[in-house]
């Protein structure tokens, strides 16, 4: 399981029936890890044999560079063992991070 990490997060302790918190078990705010089930699925299509299907975050591959041409993800089709390319925009980006597929970042060499 990959964690994603949302931020800030505010956790607060404190006695019941409303009586305030001593400093000891105030807030902690920080990154907290939420698991992603290795059940997360996600649906693709292949363009040469025209198959649809779905994969799990491991079969898929994302690579983030600086422009939109250098911005995609990969997988291997699992019908014609055809490798696949297609564009990432934001919101697959989201989607493909947060199901805890492995991102590589691009940088451009000078």
């Amino acid at each position: 399981m990959h964690p994603t990490y949302l931020m800030p997060a505010t956790v607060r302790t404190g006695a019941p029936g409303g009586t305030a918190p001593n400093a000891a078990a105030t807030a902690r705010t920080g990154p907290v890890p939420v698991p992603v089930p290795a059940a997360v699925r996600f649906r693709a299509a292949c363009p040469e044999c025209r198959g649809r299907f779905e994969l799990a975050a491991g079969a898929l591959r994302l690579a983030i560079g600086a422009s939109r041409r250098t911005t995609f993800y990969t997988f291997t089709c699992p019908q014609c063992a055809a490798p696949v390319r297609k564009p990432a925009g934001e919101r697959i980006i989201e989607l493909l991070t947060g199901g805890g597929v492995r991102t590589l970042r691009l940088h451009a060499t000078p």
